[in-house]
C-alpha cells in the first residue's frame, strides 16, 4: 500500500500554545525542574470551579440526563445565557446556540459565513484557533494589528484600510488573549460603525469578560447598538475555572431580516453534530445565576501575579511588558537577536521554564514576543522570572 497522505487544509494548522509542550515533555523528562507558563488553565493551578457547578452537574447524571439534548442545547441553559446576556445589555437577540467550549462556537459560525478565498478580519496578536479555522475552510486571515504603544488597543484606520471586496467579518477579541488588552467603550463603537459601513459581521470573543482587573468597567459590545450583526462568543471554561468541561456558547444578535438565512446555515451545522456534552450543560445556570464569590478572589490572586509579571519583566533590559487589564495573560516585547521560536525552545532546554513563542499568535512584523501564563503562584512566578533572568544574562551579556 501507499503512504496515506493528508488533505491540503491542514497543512497550514498551526496551534504554537500546545507544539511546545513535546518539547516541554522531553525535558520534563530528564529530570529537570519545570515551570509551566505556556497553558491557560487555571486548574492545574489554584484555582477551582464553585461546588454548587459541580453538583448540579451530578444531579444530572444522577438524573439520567445522560443522554442526547437538543441540539442548541437544553432550554435551561439557554434561558440562563439570555438572561446574562439582557443583564450585559445586549439587544436583538435572535438565537443562542450551547457548544463544545467556545471553541466550537467559533468553528460553526466561521463554516457557516465563508466561501473559499473570502477572508476575516483577525487581531494580530490574536487567539490562533481562528487562523487553523480558516485554513480548513481555504479562507483566508486578513490580519490587523494591535498597538502596543496604545496599551494593545484597536487601530481603526489600520483595520479599514484592510477591507475588501473578500471581507465578511471582524473579529475582536476582548479582554485580548495573549495581551490581556480590554478596549474602551469609543474603540468598540468605531468597529461596529466600520461593520455597519462595510456590510460585515462581527464577532466578539468575550471569554474573558468576568476577568477584569483594575476595576475597569467592562462593555460587551453587543449592547452597543441593535442595528448591526453580532455573534457574541463566551463559555465557562476561563471565568468559571471549567475549561475540561467544554461548554460554551454563541449569542447571535441584530436585524432578524438580515440574520435569518444565516443562522439557519449555522443550526444545519447544530442539528448535524447532535449536541453538546448533556449533562454538563447543567452548570450553565448554576455558574451565571449562582454564587460568584470565586470571581473576587480570582481577581485578586491575579492582580498580585500580573503585578510580579510586569514588574520582574520590565526589571530586564531584553523585554518591555505592557500591564495586561484582563485575563491571565501577559505579552512582553523582546528585544533579543534571535528568533522568538528559538528563544522559547532554548528557554525550556536550559532552563525549564516554558513560555510561547509570539510569533505563534501573530504580531507586527519587524517584533518579537512571549505570550506568558501568570495564573501559578507567586513563588513559582519568582522563581520562573529568575530563572528567565540568569538565562538572558548568560546569554546576552
Amino acid at each position: 500500500m501507499q503512504a496515506i497522505i493528508p488533505a491540503s487544509r491542514v497543512e497550514n494548522i498551526r496551534y504554537a500554545i500546545r507544539e511546545v509542550v513535546g518539547l516541554a515533555n522531553e525535558v520534563k523528562a530528564s529530570g529537570m525542574d519545570m515551570c509551566f507558563l505556556n497553558i491557560g488553565d487555571p486548574n492545574i493551578f489554584d484555582f477551582q470551579p464553585p461546588k454548587h457547578m459541580i453538583e448540579a452537574v451530578y444531579k444530572a447524571m444522577l438524573e439520567n440526563r445522560n443522554g442526547y439534548s437538543p441540539s442548541p442545547g437544553i432550554e435551561e441553559a439557554r434561558a440562563a445565557v439570555r438572561r446574562q446576556a439582557e443583564r450585559s445589555k445586549i439587544r436583538n437577540i435572535r438565537d443562542i446556540l450551547i457548544t463544545q467550549g467556545a471553541s466550537e462556537a467559533i468553528e460553526l459560525c466561521l463554516t457557516g459565513l465563508l466561501e473559499p478565498g473570502q477572508n476575516v478580519l483577525l487581531p494580530q496578536p490574536g487567539y490562533p484557533l481562528y487562523s487553523s479555522v480558516l485554513a480548513k475552510l481555504n479562507a483566508e486571515v486578513n490580519p490587523y494589528y494591535l498597538n502596543e504603544d496604545d496599551d494593545w488597543n484597536l487601530d481603526i484606520a489600520d483595520i479599514e484600510s484592510r477591507i475588501n471586496e473578500k471581507t465578511r467579518a471582524i473579529v475582536v477579541i476582548n479582554p485580548n488573549n495573549p495581551t490581556g488588552a480590554i478596549y474602551p467603550k469609543e474603540t468598540l463603537m468605531q468597529i461596529i460603525e466600520l461593520a455597519r459601513r462595510h456590510n460585515l459581521i462581527l464577532f466578539s470573543d468575550e471569554i474573558y469578560d468576568k476577568l477584569v482587573l483594575d476595576g475597569i468597567e467592562y462593555t460587551s459590545m453587543a449592547s452597543l447598538c441593535d442595528d448591526v450583526p453580532i455573534v457574541t462568543f463566551n463559555g465557562l471554561s476561563k471565568s468559571y475555572v471549567v475549561p475540561g468541561f467544554r461548554i460554551g456558547w454563541a449569542i447571535i444578535s441584530g436585524p432578524a431580516e438580515l440574520l435569518a438565512h444565516y443562522i439557519e446555515g449555522v443550526n444545519k451545522m447544530v442539528r448535524a453534530r447532535l449536541s453538546a456534552n448533556h449533562p454538563v450543560q447543567y452548570a450553565v445556570k448554576a455558574a451565571l445565576e449562582g454564587p460568584q464569590d470565586h470571581i473576587p478572589r480570582m481577581l485578586a490572586a491575579l492582580k498580585k501575579r500580573r503585578d510580579i509579571t510586569v514588574s520582574m519583566l520590565n526589571d530586564m533590559e531584553e523585554f518591555h511588558c505592557v500591564p495586561p487589564r484582563g485575563a491571565f495573560y501577559a505579552y512582553p516585547s523582546l528585544f533579543i537577536p534571535d528568533k522568538d521560536e528559538d528563544f522559547v525552545k532554548d528557554l525550556i532546554r536550559e532552563t525549564g521554564v516554558v513560555t510561547v513563542h509570539g510569533s505563534g499568535f501573530g504580531q507586527k512584523p519587524g517584533t518579537k514576543h512571549l505570550r506568558i501564563v501568570f495564573l501559578p503562584d507567586e513563588k513559582l512566578l519568582e522563581r520562573a522570572y529568575g530563572k528567565i533572568r540568569n538565562f538572558v544574562r548568560k546569554r546576552y551579556h
